[in-house]
């Protein structure tokens, strides 16, 4: 009877260890390539991590700026909004690791300026999409969505300047 029971205890402890494996394994980003996350989860530095989001999300409109340009003839409004969902996603987990970034204390000084720089870049093209923009009435409440979030970046970003400490200063002797 003892022996019974160690075997299932210890039959159940291994199969109750091996479970939590899956539970823990990084959630994919839907509107990222098997390549890009893999250049994500590589990166070596939070600075680096936010400057792939960030190129992400400059492919995503660029790539919605050609569809503008070039409409498909198949499921066209689809691929406008899904790739700006796409941009805003980059953005948002730019703007996240940010966040994450400050409450660690790490140095994300280079992350913040590159932020705040291209996030008012994408806002002048955003808005001139909002204004000039052909068929909007397909994209506008992502388009909309895409501008609120850049904003809140860029402003994320601004306040982020003064949170994070000033590099050393490195004192002759």
């Amino acid at each position: 009877m003892k022996l019974t029971l160690s075997f299932t205890l210890a039959a159940f402890l291994l199969l109750s260890a091996a479970a939590p494996v899956h539970a823990h394994s990084p959630q994919e980003k839907d509107y990222l390539t098997a390549m890009e996350a893999d250049k994500i989860r590589d990166a070596e530095s939070t600075n680096d991590r936010i400057r792939l989001f960030l190129m992400f999300a400059e492919d995503r409109l660029k790539k919605f700026q050609y569809e503008l340009d070039h409409p498909s003839t198949n499921r066209h409004g689809d691929m406008l909004n899904s790739l700006l969902n796409a941009y805003v996603g980059c953005i948002d987990d730019a703007a996240d690791l940010i966040q994450l970034g400050i409450e660690k204390q790490d140095n994300i000084r280079q992350g913040i300026e590159l932020m705040s720089s291209r996030t008012k870049d994408f806002l002048v093209m955003l808005q001139k999409i909002s204004t000039d923009g052909p068929e909007q009435e397909i994209y506008k409440d992502n388009l909309d969505d895409a501008i609120e979030g850049t904003q809140d970046a860029f402003n994320d970003a601004e306040k982020a300047k003064k949170k994070v400490a000033p590099p050393p200063v490195r004192r002759k002797k």
